[in-house]
């Protein structure tokens, strides 16, 4: 397939959440049960978010949190089925992490079920030792004296 009509954007503002959410449907199985108005609070606390465009056709995306400098982490890449095998996936990670939001930082993350040897090609690596995970429910209450106001100044946790 001639890939040269391919265009890559980065500003998030040009991204059709519809056309995000039906490329997550068929191409995701790890966000079948996302909303448009989660991923629109998603994009939103992105930078950078990195889509592909066929014409007028969303057929890839991803997008990065970061610090800046010490660590950034890569979300939701996904190129739609009838695109993979072109490169297009690895210019997608490339494009994100030369990102000046990215390219500074000691180290980027990512979590990958299916993956690994995709993202090994590129230069990441298996990491044992340093990703734990809280699955923080939405209903999850707070308790009053774990509340940042009432924690006091001079208080560590460790």
């Amino acid at each position: 397939m001639d890939c040269s009509h391919i265009q890559f954007c980065t500003d998030k503002s040009k991204v059709d959440l519809h056309q995000l959410l039906s490329l997550y449907k068929l191409g995701a199985f790890w966000a079948q049960e996302r909303t448009l108005e989660d991923m629109e609070i998603a994009i939103a606390n992105s930078e950078p978010v990195v889509t592909i465009w066929d014409g007028d056709r969303l057929i890839g995306s991803a997008r990065a949190t970061s610090d800046g400098i010490y660590r950034a982490t890569i979300w939701d890449v996904v190129v739609h089925a009838d695109y993979r095998g072109l490169g297009l996936g690895t210019k997608l990670v490339e494009t994100i992490i030369s990102h000046p939001c990215v390219n500074r930082v000691e180290r980027v993350y990512l979590m990958t079920t299916h993956q690994q040897s995709f993202y090994n090609r590129i230069g990441f690596e298996d990491n044992q030792t340093t990703t734990m995970v809280l699955y923080n429910s939405r209903d999850r209450l707070v308790s009053p004296d774990l509340h940042p106001s009432s924690v006091e100044a001079n208080s560590i946790v460790g």
